[in-house]
């Protein structure tokens, strides 16, 4: 097969960025309550603008933490968009009555080895389960990729919401995707290649901290779900 008879490759980078710490929690599980967040580390701000693509169309939940996430890259020195869209599909999972308990004692009551705050099929009272997450992100990622093909893609979502990303890039295996952490305004990427042929993923970087090296910055390691539960 000659180079002009190969298949074209079109290739869509995510750049998928949580939203930074959320403090106003006190200790409790938020979900998809719409909380502010801390953007005040103007080192970590600085750092992420420096790293995500200048030509990208930008996507965020509609919950206000990302939304303010966005503005702390911009004010850093990241060209502001023309616009960002908001996409409630991408917002955190709808944790139901959880929403307000106490998220100590919530992680201390789910079994040994958990890593998120459910089996993935097991809904929230009132809310979600992590599949009904997981669907709604494929969905609006599935769509996207149709609409911005070719394209750099800014994401500013949530722990959960990047958690079924990495979900999808790994052909659907969603419990693995809840073996990955997802901190604060870390980066994660996700490339898409598709072609007549076949469609694929690849997973250039996970959780990317562009100041990972300076421990005065640790407060960006907040939960994305519960830590994993370790053996006693």
């Amino acid at each position: 097969m000659t180079g002009a008879d190969k298949p074209k490759v079109v290739t869509t980078r995510w750049w998928w960025v949580r939203h930074a710490p959320v403090r106003n929690d006190g200790g409790k599980i938020y979900g998809q309550s719409d909380l502010a967040c801390d953007t005040s580390d103007t080192y970590v701000f600085n750092a992420v603008a420096k790293v995500l693509p200048r030509k990208a169309v930008w996507y965020s939940s509609n919950l206000m933490r990302t939304h303010q996430t966005a503005e702390a890259i911009w004010a850093a020195g990241f060209p502001r968009p023309a616009s960002m869209k908001w996409e409630a599909d991408l917002a955190e999972q709808n944790l139901g009555r959880w929403q307000g308990m106490n998220r100590a004692q919530f992680i201390a009551s789910r079994p040994v080895g958990s890593s998120w705050f459910a089996d993935i099929n097991e809904p929230a009272p009132g809310g979600e389960s992590f599949m009904d997450l997981y669907n709604r992100t494929r969905r609006t990622v599935e769509r996207i990729n149709n609409e911005a093909a070719g394209q750099d893609v800014i994401a500013v979502a949530h722990g959960g919401t990047i958690k079924a990303a990495i979900g999808l890039a790994l052909d659907g295996q969603v419990e693995r995707a809840l073996s990955f952490d997802i901190d604060n305004v870390s980066i994660t990427r996700l490339d898409y290649f598709s072609s007549p042929e076949r469609s694929v993923w690849r997973l250039p970087m996970v959780n990317q901290q562009p100041w990972i090296a300076d421990d005065a910055h640790a407060e960006m390691h907040q939960l994305a779900g519960p830590e994993v539960k370790k053996l006693a």
